[in-house]
């Protein structure tokens, strides 16, 4: 008995064909779940150069040990594929009660390949997955693809699906679960938009069964008031992440008119206060006691957040003080199936862009009727959009403007100016999937406990210790919006599953062995040092304003941390990982997978 369903399902769109298989006891002890087990799946099913929009690349809804299980906030599911924003691998971690419904419904994961002949969506219930014709859904947005997907199957029901963007295989589109909830990075949207699959609907009514029920449901408990519903996460509960506005803009990292300033003289205006003006209420996950999402209506204008990351990629960035149309924003990208971080940033970036002569795309700081069409535009691949929607790279290379474009590795930089946090300068530059401020939240130690800012001194290690350790959180299934020790993650996983994992370190040793396999991927497909680096405005255009006024990352410190971080995960000079590590971590996958030339 395990909190596993011991089943998983490969679809094939192209013929409709269905297999369902054993999931492999071996993948779970090693890989838990989550984020674990996608990169596991796909790195024993995608061939090398697989291009991303292709029938062959594979798109994986992984569920994790935890995943209906008692335990609370546990009800992310994994979104894992091949980038078409990056050509990285990619996972997105999606609330909602999807990976819950997964889970009742008799599956470990779904892996989806091929491509439809006609658009389509897939109908899973308690063991039974069926192909149905999602012509009607065609065009919808994704609020409205949901309601349909109710009004038809029952209103008990999980929805997971794209909008216009995914169906025009935009690389800024994403997947949204519950209306509400997105799976925003890296364009797994158009993935699914590239096998005609509009939709996921799903109910499951099967348990989920743990090894030690007793000690488990009486830890929990315990856990919930000593740790879930502690001052360490009171924040969530009180705030959510818009309380980091204030906190970023103090610090001089709150990314102010495409980077260029780290504060925002209008920052009051979009703060946590103003969401609060207009909470209706907070919305939960499935099983969490945190509810950190921040139900807003605006003039009739309803969303769910905006989260911190949409407040400042779509309001400071952006030049825009204005709440009511940053919700805005927020509620067409999110009904439009738009990663809000990348559509403010390429929307900041084309307004920087007629600033300073480079190219006129039409938009300029602060013109809130000018970046609200341009929303509709990208996701539609109108006009301009065509090219906006190609993301702050393809600009800068094609167009004008490649210093001042915010990305890494093709992924539009997230909402901390690395430039006053040095610590996330170095996890945006090796993050797995391109700039990324969640594989490593460094900068809490340097806006929190204290550590200096300013310094590669300690960064590679604090680095690398995060991504090793939230890759296994993300496995085992614990929101990263929840502060919970290893420790206890392997004492719950323990009672979960019934498997001695014995300590901390046996965690850490999981979360590095699937950082690792993710780096495999990468280096597989050509990824190296020269991709590992940063937008030159980084290194060679000061900061204005606040603490970090005047400040640049030293291109010779940025390289030292990076020295030392490749040391730390034993790569070779050009992060590429040694024969050595990958023998000791156990990496299991033959045939091809690895190369270490």
């Amino acid at each position: 008995m395990t909190p596993y369903a011991g089943k998983y399902a490969v679809v094939d769109l192209s013929d409709g064909s269905i297999e369902v298989r054993d999931t492999p006891l071996e993948w779970v002890r090693k890989y838990h779940g989550g984020k674990g087990l996608a990169f596991r799946y796909l790195m024993g099913t995608l061939s090398r150069a697989v291009g991303p929009l292709s029938p062959d690349n594979e798109l994986v809804l992984a569920t994790s040990p935890l995943t209906g299980t008692l335990f609370p906030c546990s009800g992310k599911l994994t979104v894992g594929t091949r980038s078409p924003a990056t050509g990285t691998i990619l996972d997105c971690s999606v609330g909602g009660g999807f990976a819950a419904q997964l889970k009742y419904a008799g599956y470990d994961f779904v892996a989806i390949r091929g491509r439809a002949p006609h658009p389509a969506y897939l109908w899973i219930e308690d063991g039974k997955i069926a192909v149905r014709s999602a012509s009607h859904l065609w065009g919808l947005g994704t609020r409205d693809t949901d309601a349909v997907l109710r009004a038809e199957l029952g209103e008990d029901i999980s929805v997971m699906g794209i909008g216009p963007a995914g169906e025009r295989l935009v690389p800024l589109a994403c997947l949204t679960a519950d209306v509400y909830r997105q799976a925003g990075r890296g364009g797994a949207g158009a993935v699914a938009g590239s096998k005609n699959l509009k939709a996921v609907a799903v109910r499951g009514s099967r348990p989920v069964q743990v090894r030690d029920g007793a000690r488990f449901l009486s830890r929990v408990r315990q856990l919930m008031k000593e740790v879930i519903l502690s001052a360490d996460n009171e924040w969530a509960i009180t705030d959510g992440t818009p309380v980091l506005v204030d906190i970023c803009n103090s610090i001089g990292v709150l990314p102010t008119r495409n980077f260029q300033e780290g504060t925002f003289a209008q920052h009051e205006s979009i703060n946590t206060d103003r969401v609060k003006d207009h909470l209706k209420q907070r919305r939960a996950c499935f099983g969490c006691p945190l509810a950190c999402g921040s139900y807003v209506d605006v003039d009739g204008w309803r969303v769910e957040g905006p989260e911190y990351e949409t407040l400042a990629m779509g309001g400071s960035n952006c030049g825009i003080g204005d709440f009511r149309a940053v919700v805005r924003f927020n509620k067409m990208c999110d009904d439009l199936g738009l990663d809000t971080i990348s559509a403010g940033n390429v929307i900041a970036f084309a307004m920087e862009c007629a600033e300073k002569g480079v190219r006129d795309y039409g938009l300029r700081f602060g013109d809130v009727e000018g970046y609200l069409t341009a929303v509709e535009d990208v996701a539609l691949r109108r006009g301009v959009g065509e090219l906006l929607g190609q993301g702050v790279r393809y600009l800068g290379e094609n167009f004008g403007g490649l210093e001042f474009a915010m990305q890494v590795k093709g992924l539009e930089m997230p909402a901390y100016d690395p430039r006053g946090s040095w610590a996330m300068a170095l996890a945006y530059a090796t993050a797995d999937r391109g700039a990324d401020h969640l594989r490593a939240w460094a900068i809490a130690q340097e806006a929190v406990a204290g550590m200096d800012p300013f310094t590669g001194q300690g960064k590679p290690e604090l680095v690398a210790d995060l991504q090793w350790k939230n890759a296994a959180k993300w496995s085992i299934g614990v929101c990263d919006s929840c502060s919970v020790s290893p420790e206890v993650l392997a004492e719950i996983l323990s009672l979960a599953t019934g498997w001695e994992l014995g300590s901390a370190a046996d965690v850490g040793r999981a979360g590095q062995l699937i950082w690792l396999l993710g780096r495999l991927f990468n280096v597989r497909e050509g990824f190296r040092r020269r991709e590992d680096t940063l937008p030159p405005r980084v290194f060679d255009h000061p900061l204005k304003g606040g603490p970090a006024d005047g400040v640049v990352v030293p291109r010779a410190v940025f390289e030292e941390m990076l020295d030392r971080y490749y040391a730390l995960m034993r790569w070779d000079d050009q992060g590429v990982p040694g024969a050595d590590v990958v023998e000791e971590l156990g990496v299991d996958v033959q045939g091809g997978v690895w190369s270490g030339s």
